[in-house]
């Protein structure tokens, strides 16, 4: 490495593909004088996703499942800004931070390209403006906050038309939706107890999907059970039908009918990232399409992976679906092939096939599959937390979400809203306010 030309490599996107990349990279390489790594992320922490609904629904507290990039990653740098620009040609990237949004010009040598999926509303009328979504962890404060209000203005003494408050839709029955769904139901109907004017029954949760069973990922027995638990727990689940359009009043379902509510989840939809088709390459609808060694095609030193990248798939055909276990094993795939560049040795294929897909439906119950067999109950929910807290980054936080379990199976959740709201304040003249200290002293 003594007399190697320094070499610049550029990792955009913390998620789970970018921030397995660059730790990878930290543990292997970024100690080496020639090489200089960075990382890139429009936050500067990593959200662990699988657990955002049980942030949204209160049983984990909104910092256990965040881990600040700066306490991961030692060696290799970090900037917390938004990539603008990508020049493969010219081989740079303008990215933009601070308060005035001020830009860099980076030059690159190599390039990792972790951009992730945005949610995507199909232009739907009223999505943009009404709906909901599940993708941040913003997201999943904000849902929490709306769960809450509604509650607490739908037990008000002067409210009279309490339907639209107390109807709740999800749209999309994946993973996101049934999760998502599930949570809410559960914590919808065990806030009831602190809220003497509101009964069960006045409570409507519904889950729209477009497909026959929901949870089409899994096995359709899996996702039959699922659908049938939650009927029994008294979610509404519409099967073959999408929305059409939110008023913010009522959501227009394809089936010709309407929902009065005030709340719709989207979680129906993502598509690549917009910045991703600035890129003059190959593409399949909108992902990057890569090598097996998961580099652009033609244009070498530059690798794609997660939600951003279509990975063909040598064994059964088509691609790599884009999931948070995939995308951590393309993450060491590219950094070895990052370092076999730096070094001159083979880069490796991709090569991986999905070993477990778990979901968990509310109540201490779940649905998997686990290495072509199938869990469903209260065993499944128990690998459920099992599994993604082993996958959970760093021991403080799997300690902390444990505590967080542990304290939920003794006492009932909090239905504490979180709000960005300043303190009262008035501007007295002084004058005045010393007055008013000496009335309130006398007195």
């Amino acid at each position: 490495m003594g007399n190697m030309q320094r070499k610049r490599i550029l990792i955009l996107g913390g998620g789970f593909a970018g921030l397995t990349v660059a730790m990878e990279l930290e543990r292997k390489l970024a100690q080496d004088p020639p090489v200089e790594v960075t990382l890139i992320n429009r936050e500067n922490f990593f959200l662990f996703t699988p657990m955002l609904h049980e942030v949204a629904t209160s049983d984990l507290d909104l910092t256990t499942i965040v881990n600040p990039a700066r306490k991961m990653l030692r060696r290799v740098h970090f900037l917390a800004g938004k990539v603008d620009q990508i020049d493969i040609e010219k081989r740079r990237v303008v990215v933009s931070h601070g308060f005035d949004h001020h830009r860099h010009t980076l030059e690159f040598d190599l390039l990792v390209l972790g951009l992730g999926s945005v949610t995507n509303l199909y232009s739907i009328p009223g999505l943009q403006e009404y709906a909901l979504t599940m993708k941040t962890l913003g997201d999943a404060m904000r849902l929490r906050n709306h769960l809450i209000a509604h509650l607490e203005e739908a037990d008000s003494d002067c409210c009279k038309v309490k339907e639209p408050l107390l109807t709740f839709v999800v749209a999309g029955g994946g993973f996101a939706g049934a999760e998502t769904v599930a949570g809410i139901n559960d914590f919808v109907r065990g806030a009831l107890q602190s809220y003497p004017n509101l009964t069960e029954d006045m409570v409507r949760i519904v889950l729209v999907h477009s497909g026959s069973v929901i949870l089409p990922e899994l096995d359709e027995k899996l996702g039959a059970y699922a659908q049938r638990k939650l009927a029994g727990r008294k979610v509404e689940v519409r099967l073959n039908t999408k929305v059409e359009g939110f008023s913010g009043r009522a959501v227009r379902l394809s089936d010709g009918t309407t929902i009065e509510t005030n709340t719709l989840v989207w979680t129906a939809g993502t598509s690549p990232n917009p910045l991703l088709e600035t890129i003059a390459c190959a593409k399949e609808h909108g992902r990057l399409l890569v090598t097996e060694s998961l580099e652009l095609q033609a244009w070498p030193g530059v690798w794609a992976l997660g939600d951003c990248s279509a990975i063909p798939d040598r064994r059964r055909g088509g691609f790599h679906p884009p999931t948070a276990q995939h995308a951590l094993r393309q993450g060491k795939i590219v950094a070895h092939n990052v370092i076999a560049a730096v070094r001159g040795t083979e880069p490796k294929p991709f090569d991986f096939s999905a070993i477990a897909q778990l979901v968990a439906i509310g109540r201490r119950t779940g649905v998997a599959s686990i290495l072509g067999i199938n869990f469903s109950g209260f065993i499944a929910w128990w690998l459920w937390r099992t599994i993604y807290l082993s996958k959970l980054p760093r021991f403080e936080k799997k300690l902390r979400v444990a505590f967080d379990w542990t304290i939920d199976l003794i006492f009932s959740k909090d239905f504490v809203q979180f709000l960005d709201i300043r303190a009262p304040m008035v501007s007295l003249p002084e004058e005045a306010d010393v007055s008013q200290q000496s009335k309130t002293a006398a007195a």
